[in-house]
């Protein structure tokens, strides 16, 4: 019942995110373009609206807010951590410095987007790389503070490329991205987006079951029979995959993946095989809201991370205050 009424809602802010902007779409003409009804056929400036401009869009958000969601589900399960977020081994950090270099070195829009997909990946390859390096010593506590201090150092490199970079072209550029954006996204990023987010849940809804497993600690799970590192690279990878491929088309867009685990374990507990697919819901309905209201608040189009901040900061600390009640 509850993923029923997060779909309905999911549907309804998609049908509001199509109607709202400069150019009104009424869900009379997007049902017809979209061959849910019959009627008169829809002007070609509404067919252009629906399927070159907002149609990318909308399933952009989705797809970005699904994806930062259940990653951040799956990096809190793994690491038995409710502050643990996408970016914790530090693949927000590399993606934000593939990015960063690539507008500074003038690439095309593709290749800064194919850097940073890159760059969020070398991150925790380069992470994992050095936590595995380091033996006696709590795996999951080195892995997470080897991600702390990598998206550190690579945080300082993104600082000395702005400081490096042309004031005025490439850093009005280089915040305006680090900022998050979906306003340049087109139908060919979603060749690229929707596979591998499809791809990269398939390791995640696979090992659902044994994550619930490792929630036990990994003494408990071994004993159960569960491989604790192979479960804990394909969740991993699986999670990262999806971060890179979100921030490398959206930039750095916050708080998607540290609020709407919580907000979708209060709804239906903590277990993996209902949380899974409750977080993509309401992850996917969280950014397709907050990018509708980012495009439609103003003259201006407003940051997408500064509006997941300020709705994001009021919403966990509620959490937080229902948390020391004993919700969680």
């Amino acid at each position: 019942m509850p993923l029923s009424l997060g779909l309905t809602a999911l549907a309804v802010l998609a049908v509001v995110a199509f109607a709202v902007g400069a150019y009104p779409v009424s869900p009379h003409d997007l049902f017809v373009a979209l061959g849910l009804t019959g009627g008169a056929s829809v002007s070609d400036a509404a067919q252009t609206v629906i399927w070159q401009i907002r149609g990318p869009r909308v399933l952009a958000a989705m797809l970005v807010g699904a994806a930062l969601a259940s990653s951040g589900a799956a990096y809190q399960g793994l690491f038995r951590n409710p502050l643990v977020s996408p970016d914790i081994l530090g693949v927000s950090s590399g993606a934000a410095l593939g990015a960063v270099l690539g507008i500074y070195l003038s690439l095309p829009v593709l290749w800064i987007e194919a850097a940073s997909f890159a760059g969020g990946l070398v991150a925790v390859g380069m992470v994992y790389g050095v936590a595995a390096a380091i033996r006696g010593r709590d795996p999951v506590l080195v892995l997470v503070l080897t991600g702390v201090v990598i998206g550190a150092l690579l945080g300082s490199g993104v600082a000395l490329l702005k400081f490096l970079a042309d004031p005025l072209n490439q850093l009005p550029a280089i915040t305006f991205w680090l900022l998050g954006s979906l306003a340049s996204f087109n139908r060919t990023d979603l060749l690229v987006l929707g596979p591998t987010v499809l791809v990269a849940l398939v390791p995640l809804a696979l090992l659902r079951w044994r994550l619930d497993v490792m929630s036990l600690g990994e003494e408990e799970a071994t004993s159960l029979g569960v491989d604790v590192r192979l479960v804990r690279v394909a969740a991993i990878i699986g999670a990262t995959l999806m971060t890179a491929a979100a921030v490398s088309v959206s930039g750095i867009v916050g708080w998607v993946g540290l609020l709407v685990p919580h907000l979708a374990r209060l709804i239906v507990g903590p277990a993996f095989a209902r949380l899974l697919p409750m977080t993509i819901v309401l992850g996917a309905a969280y950014l397709l809201a907050v990018d509708t209201l980012a495009r439609t608040m103003g003259a201006v189009e407003l940051p997408l991370g500064v509006l997941t901040a300020v709705i994001g900061t009021p919403v966990f600390l509620w959490l937080l205050a229902r948390g020391r009640r004993g919700a969680w």
